[in-house]
């Protein structure tokens, strides 16, 4: 606090200043520097306003637009930034103000606006003469890039950042990128040298907002590598500095970690008092990866004191938290996938009608030839006609790899959720006007959690595809399965009874039991608790088999997991796997 009060004395007053563009350029450096001065700063200006420049106003607009973007009013900030690209007539200003916008419309999750904005932006990098207009456009590209899950292209773009610093700037956010970058592509560990330079950077360039985010970086890998303790310590450390800043996303994550380090020392009470404060900072539709981390946390608080019928509930939003969460990280990945063929199919006709003009220029200059002209014209049609055929191709395997992955799930292969439920709807339909039958079976991994965090993510991808092809082994073709979200999975069985199914249920359940994942050594034991639900009883609408499927799952878990449980009331049709 001593050296904050002692920053703002020796920062030089508006009201003596002559030189307002300076005074803006200095400003602008402050926004993660030291924020509250910046915040004053702002303040400042507006008192002055009318004493500005057309030119020094628009600068003054744009640094609003950064601060409302900072305290999270997106639909504020994104209308500003539009203004100033629109408007302005400043280049830099409009080139950074696009540069932020990307940013502002991948957190509003408008990730098809977010990945054309970003084509624009690349196409215009080699243009961009400003050294820090530059250095922001290619460093929001890097973050766009880690969203959509292209970790190399992110790190590229954030070593272009890194090898464009403006002058007066420093390293940090260039280094900070590329740590995030590595972390999404599970490349990072808490002791690695680019983390540790992310840190040492931003604090010796005094950047509190940006040294805050590689420390809870660092935290989060404490966590992944089993060290609850110096995560505690770390978080206590930046405790001062956060409450300054204010950052909402600093602020959540900071309670997440305090939550799940609390947890894993066996504090149940301050990890709940953590998790519901995580909570508290969203609203009831959001879906975010710390509400789904926050309702596991305090589900197996809850299930630690034996209160079942919360921890229940809490099981429940996790689930709901986590198939929200798969299917936000899937509709980025799609995004990124149908930007790429928009581009693709661009510069196709693009260079499609390049060969279009050269064969019409030619077939002027040989219109008065002989039969060897003719010979030559016949030749270039059939190259043309061979390279559009080329095209075309490529366009349409390009379109049928999105059919693909619009319906299929990227890790296992198997169907995703939506393609699912809408196959499991028309099928459902069809054996109704049959008088047909078909059975629901809802599937979970029993302590799935515990491989993640015991052997690390790798492992927890590993144990899911072993699962799928032990699973697949045992059903026929026409059996519709999917991976429903995490650890959960789901198969509709067609023309079958309910005694059928749970045959077919313990089957699967004594196949998992049976199959031990061993990689490199490691050997790992599963077991599943599974879920039947029919349509002899619960009819053919699919949402209320999904739920006495789910309801049914849930009993098999109460009942001490690794067995199937039917969609009845009573405890009878509970079956364990040995």
């Amino acid at each position: 606090m001593a050296a904050l009060a002692f920053c703002a004395i020796t920062q030089p007053s508006f009201a003596s200043a002559t030189d307002h563009a300076g005074f803006l350029d200095e400003t602008e450096s402050l926004r993660t520097k030291d924020h509250p001065q910046y915040v004053q700063r702002l303040a400042q200006l507006h008192q002055e306003a009318s004493s500005l420049t057309t030119s020094e106003q628009w600068h003054l607009r744009y640094l609003d637009a950064w601060e409302a973007m900072f305290e999270g009013e997106y639909t504020k900030s994104e209308s500003q930034f539009n203004e100033i690209i629109d408007h302005s007539g400043d280049p830099v200003l409009a080139a950074k103000s696009s540069a932020l916008l990307l940013n502002n419309l991948a957190i509003n999750r408008r990730y098809e606006e977010a990945f054309a904005l970003a084509n624009r932006l690349t196409t215009s990098l080699p243009v961009a003469t400003d050294s820090l207009a530059r250095s922001m456009l290619v460093s929001n590209l890097s973050q766009m890039f880690n969203m959509a899950g292209q970790t190399d292209l992110a790190i590229k773009y954030a070593d272009m950042a890194e090898n464009s610093i403006p002058a007066g700037e420093t390293d940090c956010h260039p280094a900070l990128i590329k740590a995030a970058a590595l972390y999404n592509g599970k490349r990072l560990t808490s002791s690695s040298r680019d983390l540790q330079r992310a840190v040492d950077t931003c604090v010796a360039a005094r950047e509190s907002v940006g040294t805050n985010s590689a420390l809870l970086l660092m935290g989060s890998l404490f966590l992944d590598e089993g060290q609850p303790s110096k995560t505690m310590a770390l978080l206590d450390r930046i405790g001062p500095s956060l409450r300054i800043n204010h950052y909402s996303p600093h602020d959540q994550s900071a309670q997440l970690q305090r939550a799940q380090a609390y947890a894993k020392l066996g504090n149940d009470e301050e990890a709940r008092k953590a998790a519901l404060a995580v909570l508290a900072m969203n609203g009831p539709d959001d879906i975010s990866e710390w509400l789904k981390e926050a309702y596991d946390v305090l589900y197996r608080v809850e299930k630690r004191q034996g209160n079942t019928a919360a921890a229940l509930s809490y099981y429940e939003h996790f689930v709901a938290q986590d198939k929200g969460y798969l299917n936000d990280i899937s509709v980025r990945s799609l995004a990124y996938e149908v930007s790429q063929q928009h581009q693709m199919v661009q510069n196709l006709a693009t260079e499609s009608l390049s060969k279009q003009n050269r064969i019409l220029r030619l077939q002027q200059s040989l219109d008065a030839n002989t039969v060897s002209t003719g010979r030559l014209y016949i030749a270039l049609l059939l190259v043309s006609l061979a390279s559009i055929a080329l095209l075309l191709f490529r366009v349409k395997r390009s379109q049928l790899r999105f059919k693909r992955m619009s319906t299929l799930d990227g890790l296992t292969g198997i169907l995703n959720h939506q393609h699912f439920m809408s196959e499991a709807e028309r099928i459902l339909r069809v054996q109704e006007k049959k008088l047909g039958s078909a059975c629901l079976i809802s599937i979970d991994l029993d302590h799935f959690k515990q491989v993640n965090d015991t052997y690390g993510h790798a492992m927890g991808d590993i144990v899911l595809q072993h699962t799928v092809a032990v699973l697949q082994d045992e059903l026929r073709p026409i059996h519709i399965f999917a991976r429903l979200g995490g650890e959960e999975f789901g198969i509709l069985l067609v023309g079958c009874t309910s005694s059928q199914a749970m045959a077919t249920a313990q089957r699967l359940c004594v196949a998992i039991e049976g199959s031990p994942v061993e990689d490199d050594g490691r050997v790992v034991s599963l077991s599943v608790s599974v879920g039947v639900a029919s349509t002899d009883r619960c009819g053919f609408e699919l949402s209320r088999l999904c739920r006495e499927a789910d309801a049914a799952l849930y009993r098999a878990k109460r009942a001490g997991r690794n067995r199937v449980v039917a969609d009845t009331d009573t405890e009878n049709d509970t079956l364990s796997a040995a």
